[in-house]
């Protein structure tokens, strides 16, 4: 009897390797909600922007990687539905869509579904595939966040990407650098890369 794994299916998350059921379902998209609640109080305040440095997009990232599009989708929309209906649980316990940094919640939203949709193509096994789908989770964060920066403060262009873009690259180079440790290893551990 052979006990090595079997062969990852096309099309296939990490989610997707626990036996398939809706309870499954509905504790990942729960669980990852919970996980960006948690990250977005890893907070710190940077001086002069009105948007701190916190986990909360990673966590976004790792969410939409590990559950696909669609549940990562529905996972990031429950956080956001949450959050705005007032579960403290935005960046610093924030809560409410009037927060200067909502606009990167939204790209969340859609971060999470490309790298969940990039990560069924196995964007997620590779060291520097894994971590161009994470530049590019981030990019698609800031292309709404910065402008939605710029239109609730009343922020030039110029401003909003040196208050709400520029500070952040080094540390979302530190996330994509763990991520693209992490989520390899999670396949190869698996035994299924």
């Amino acid at each position: 009897m052979s006990t090595a794994a079997a062969p990852v299916r096309t099309g296939q998350v990490l989610a997707d390797l626990l036996p398939a059921s809706r309870v499954r379902d509905v504790a990942l998209v729960l669980g990852g909600a919970a996980l960006t609640g948690i990250a977005a109080q890893i907070a710190v305040p940077v001086p002069g922007s009105p948007v701190p440095v916190t986990g909360q997009t990673f966590a976004a990232l790792l969410v939409g990687t590990s559950l696909g599009a669609g549940r990562g989708l529905i996972a990031l929309a429950l956080y956001a539905v949450a959050g705005v209906a007032g579960v403290p649980w935005f960046a610093e316990g924030g809560s409410g869509a009037g927060a200067p940094s909502f606009g990167y919640v939204l790209g969340m939203l859609l971060a999470a579904t490309v790298v969940g949709a990039l990560a069924r193509r196995g964007a997620d096994r590779g060291v520097w595939r894994t971590a161009a789908t994470m530049v590019l989770g981030e990019a698609i964060i800031y292309a709404v966040g910065v402008p939605y920066l710029a239109l609730s403060t009343g922020m030039s262009a110029s401003a909003a990407i040196a208050a709400g873009l520029t500070p952040f690259l080094i540390g979302d180079a530190l996330k994509a650098a763990l991520a693209m440790g992490a989520l390899p290893a999670a396949w190869k551990l698996a035994g299924k890369r």
